[in-house]
């Protein structure tokens, strides 16, 4: 009788799971991919999708569509509730109820959350954005608040729905601080009898002492500067204290806003404490240089959920193309396992930096190519496209952003899911 092959779990659908069951596609191996939703999701684009300029398919795929080809995997739509290192099993809960599995070789990258920095009570008026229901959630609350505005009689209450915050200055804070506030100021001219959509205040708040910090000071400057054009106020310096369903408090100074975004914090996977070993602050694993886990060489974890330095002591970012890399790069080191090979250890190489702030207005860093405006923006469009997955996604993506490159116009405004108060206070 032929012995079974081994058994490679990999837990989650992102960038990292989807690269490593790709890398395995030739091997002499049986994959299962875990993960609770049924898409792969490019995350990048996401906050298009919150601000009405994409739809949820155009930036997500069926996971089984795209490995149907691949005869070596099955994708099973669960939830890991439970690992046993020693025992080399997980525990699943799906439709069917709960059930284990034992593998040969794990990889958990089932990515971050939203992290409040202690203070969770403020996730219930400042949402945050890391999955598709964010985004919709999201949408339905940005386009609410408009139609909130135009039926409002005090004036007072009438400027709380047409301020807006973005607490957190990364690319995150950025993009989404951006293109509401283009929203605002085109997309909706004309569309209100009773309100200027213009006259909505967008405010990006940024503890630190500048937007971008993990882009170089002179760009960090720059997109300041491009945000400040497209009308966006931008606070540094001075944290947020207090969130509630009226506005912010950020040091003596309340701000009254009724639409809240949070884009400062995130937080690893919990799922990274079912493996009992050394965390770090923001509960990522200490891997070992090859990715895999200390004192279970067969357990590996990548992407976000990974804290790994590189070569110059700074840790790996938490973007797209180290995610992949690190998918790759554990595929890498099974064949060689299976080879009665060592692995070699992760090298993380740093293709560059970008973030969209607005129409016409980008940063880019690559190394020893830093630019900024029009021609960083070309730049930032043609990257994603040619890293979104999919010709239909591509496709229709590039359709979109041409329509709204000439008339300003989003592409998805509809809103969805009634229109219960509660939602948007």
């Amino acid at each position: 009788m032929t012995p079974p092959l081994p058994h490679v779990v990999i837990v989650g659908g992102g960038f990292a799971g989807l690269w490593a069951v790709r890398a395995l596609r030739n091997a002499p191996v049986r994959v299962t991919l875990l993960d609770r939703g049924n898409h792969h999701l490019f995350q990048p684009l996401l906050y298009q999708v919150a601000t009405a300029g994409l739809s949820a398919p155009d930036i997500a795929a069926p996971l089984r569509q795209i490995l149907r080809r691949q005869e070596n995997v099955e994708v099973r739509m669960a939830t890991v509730s439970r690992i046993d290192a020693d025992a080399r099993r997980v525990e699943i809960e799906d439709a069917t109820g709960g059930q284990l599995l034992d593998f040969d070789y794990l990889m958990l990258a089932s990515g971050v959350t939203h992290d409040y920095f202690g203070n969770d009570e403020w996730a219930a008026h400042a949402p945050g954005l890391k999955t598709l229901d964010d985004a919709l959630d999201l949408r339905r609350k940005l386009l609410l608040a408009f139609e909130r505005a135009e039926s409002e009689s005090d004036p007072d209450e009438r400027d709380a729905w047409l301020s807006f915050a973005i607490i957190g200055g990364g690319p995150t804070g950025v993009e989404l601080a951006g293109t509401l506030s283009e929203i605002a100021r085109h997309t909706l001219k004309g569309e209100f009898r009773n309100i200027d959509p213009a006259r909505a205040r967008v405010r990006l708040v940024e503890a630190g002492p500048r937007v971008l910090a993990s882009f170089p000071d002179d760009l960090s400057c720059k997109a300041r500067t491009q945000l400040e054009k497209l009308g966006v106020e931008v606070h540094t310096g001075v944290p947020v204290e207090e969130i509630t369903a009226e506005g912010y408090r950020r040091g003596d100074e309340f701000v009254r806003a009724r639409t809240v975004v949070w884009a400062a914090g995130v937080a690893a996977s919990p799922l990274a404490q079912c493996l009992g070993v050394p965390l770090d602050r923001a509960g990522r694993v200490r891997v070992q240089p090859d990715l895999s886990v200390p004192g279970h060489p067969c357990i590996f974890v990548a992407g976000d959920l990974a804290a790994v330095d590189r070569a110059d002591g700074k840790p790996v970012p938490g973007v797209a193309p180290a995610a992949k890399q690190m998918g790759r790069h554990v595929a890498r080191t099974i064949r060689a396992r299976l080879d009665g090979r060592e692995g070699a250890p992760f090298r993380y190489r740093d293709y560059g930096n970008l973030a969209t702030i607005g129409r016409m207005a980008a940063v880019v860093d690559l190394g020893a190519w830093r630019f900024s405006g029009m021609l960083a923006w070309w730049f930032w469009l043609l990257a994603h496209l040619f890293f979104l997955v999919g010709f239909r996604n591509r496709s229709v993506v590039l359709l979109n952003w041409s329509v709204a490159y000439w008339t300003h116009q989003r592409a998805a405004r509809i809103i969805l899911g009634g229109d219960d108060r509660s939602d948007t206070k």
